[in-house]
């Protein structure tokens, strides 16, 4: 789970397996796969850090896979 914060202030928590897009309109928004949407106040970049590093806790990205992805950037 990611600790999220919504435009009005408000935080929660979400499933970041569930995460199917993260864009910016400006705003960024999360798109789930079941076409569920957020609109957070955190950058589309925090937002990214933030899965990688669950995906890591959980074992899911390896360390050097973060390394390659963040090389492309």
């Amino acid at each position: 789970m990611i600790h999220i914060t919504k435009l009005n202030g408000k935080t929660f928590h979400l499933n970041a397996l569930y995460i199917e897009t993260v864009e910016s309109f400006p705003d960024t928004t999360i798109t789930l796969m079941n076409g569920r949407k957020y609109v957070v106040a955190e950058s589309e970049q925090l937002v990214n850090e933030k899965i990688l590093t669950f995906y890591q806790s959980i074992q899911l990205l390896g360390r050097g896979q973060q390394e390659d992805s963040d090389e492309k950037k």
